[in-house]
């Protein structure tokens, strides 16, 4: 096997065929990069070596299709001369170190079609229909687990797409965006807010000329429950003269550290019009934040910024959506079920000691006990389930702005007000729970295909997907952007 090397590699466009009889076509893959990779094993005598081809668009990974007999056979491959297994895929320690091993039936395991993507191939023999593809071989409720191959080509070329575009992709034709100077008094600022219908504004510092944070509905939690606890300490006016910059301040006094989105001494975390796609959403997600303000300015200092938009991970999902959406071909798990990705939470399997329960509330809860789950859990919404955990609503932390109609912050005690009592502030009195679930509660099945989940989270607003049972609606699991992003990005 070792003595052969690549000198014997049989070239034969990634395509190998085995002894005489009925044989299975099955597909190797190596996800990991290379420059030269080849496949041998124990059908080939571990004699010859099968050239692999690298997948068109996603040069890291590379594959070769052998037709091979029924049974148990063990492989192995050579990259850039030197002996290498696949860490994921089965394996066994034999004659030739650690090894790989598969087990072909005769049986259809998949199927590979003419637009299976990935291969430029016509598929227009039977053979080739009976195509057996190597996976991790993690079965979830009987449904084989996505390949590995579809997902490293996916994430390829999801990457190269966010690499290729800018900030500008995300600006709208036309649009506004509202931004508050600090000196503005907080309980003002969240009355804009919900008048707006908007849940985080950028920060204008008029004395330095910048843009200096946000202000956001978490923002707004934390100050409800210093009211709770020292409300009665504050004078009216005192709080209808408290500012956004005073506030912020003493935030960061409060809690030792500088709000991820101010920065009294440092630069906001922003983005430029120039930047990739790619790089926004590590920005993102690397500074655990909703928003990141897409600034311009013609001075090399930075002086005379404007204010271009305020981008989002949802923004940036609906541009991959609409990319993909009419090549699916081009991303294999995008028509696969989100339940055979490895992706989201989801309710724990009984007897598994290694998973926590999903974050769920009643909606007789008291407001108190969904603000300190947003905030200890570091959740944007929490699933409002009844006695059998069927999805009636979501509480999210933008919905906390409601309470700036009538002022109704100044006289509601939050361990007194319910979760149902909080939501109908923002709805008509008589709206029973689930009537918004189009907008509010965006649902879907396990078996429902990742497009359509992605398509959900790239509405305006939204940042979680909850994952229910057919008919009763019980949660079974939670997707969120976060989650979508970091399985893409590979983080």
């Amino acid at each position: 096997m070792f003595s052969h090397g690549a000198d014997s590699a049989h070239d034969s466009g990634g395509v190998g065929v085995s002894t005489a009889g009925a044989t299975v076509p099955a597909r190797f893959v190596w996800p990991y990069g290379g420059k030269r990779v080849f496949v041998s094993g124990s059908f080939t005598r571990w004699s010859e070596h099968l050239q692999m081809s690298p997948v068109e668009g996603c040069p890291t990974v590379f594959q070769a299709i052998c037709s091979l007999s029924p049974g148990m056979h063990q492989y192995k491959f050579f990259v850039d001369g030197e002996w290498r297994h696949d860490e994921r895929q089965p394996t066994i320690s034999g004659e030739y170190g650690i090894v790989n091993t598969v087990y072909l039936t005769r049986e259809i395991n998949s199927v590979l079609s003419p637009s299976t993507p990935g291969t430029r191939m016509d598929v227009d023999n039977e053979n080739f229909q009976r195509m057996v593809t190597l996976t991790d071989g993690n079965i979830q409720d009987g449904t084989p687990r996505v390949s590995e191959a579809a997902i490293q080509i996916s994430r390829c070329r999801v990457s190269e797409y966010l690499s290729l575009h800018t900030g500008y992709d995300l600006l709208p034709d036309s649009g506004k965006v509202i931004a508050l100077d600090i000196n503005l008094p907080v309980k003002q600022s969240f009355h804009i807010l919900h008048e707006q219908g908007i849940p985080v504004a950028p920060l204008w510092d008029s004395f330095r000329g910048q843009f200096v944070g946000l202000l956001s509905p978490l923002d707004f939690i934390l100050i409800l429950k210093e009211l709770e606890t020292h409300g009665s300490n504050l004078t009216e006016e005192q709080l209808e003269t408290h500012t956004i910059s005073a506030w912020k301040e003493a935030k960061r006094q409060t809690y030792g550290r500088h709000d991820g989105q101010w920065r009294a001494h440092q630069a906001l975390v922003h983005a430029t019009p120039y930047e990739s796609l790619r790089d926004i959403a590590l920005k993102i997600l690397q500074n655990g934040i909703s928003t990141v303000p897409v600034i311009y300015s013609s001075s090399s200092d930075g002086s005379f910024p404007q204010l271009l938009h305020l981008a989002s991970l949802s923004g940036i999902l609906k541009c991959i959506c609409r990319y993909f959406k009419n090549s699916t071909g081009n991303l294999p798990i995008l028509n696969q079920p989100v339940c055979t990705i490895p992706l989201g939470s989801w309710v724990p399997k009984i007897g598994d000691p290694n998973s926590r329960p999903l974050a769920m509330l009643r909606p007789h809860a008291s407001l108190s006990s969904a603000l300190n789950m947003l905030v200890q859990a570091g959740v944007s919404s929490i699933p409002i389930v009844d006695e059998n955990d069927s999805l009636l609503d979501t509480y999210s932390r933008s919905d906390i702005t409601a309470l700036a109609k009538d002022k109704v912050y100044t006289h509601v005690r939050l361990e007194e007000m319910t979760i149902h009592q909080a939501l109908q502030l923002g709805q008509d009195a008589n709206t029973p729970f689930g009537f918004f679930n189009g907008q509010r509660c965006q649902m879907c099945l396990r078996s429902d295909p990742l497009l359509k989940v992605m398509e959900r989270l790239s509405n305006p607003g939204v940042r979680r997907v909850f994952i229910v049972e057919a008919g009763s609606k019980r949660v079974e699991g939670i997707i969120s952007l976060s989650d979508i992003f970091k399985f893409l990005l590979s983080l």
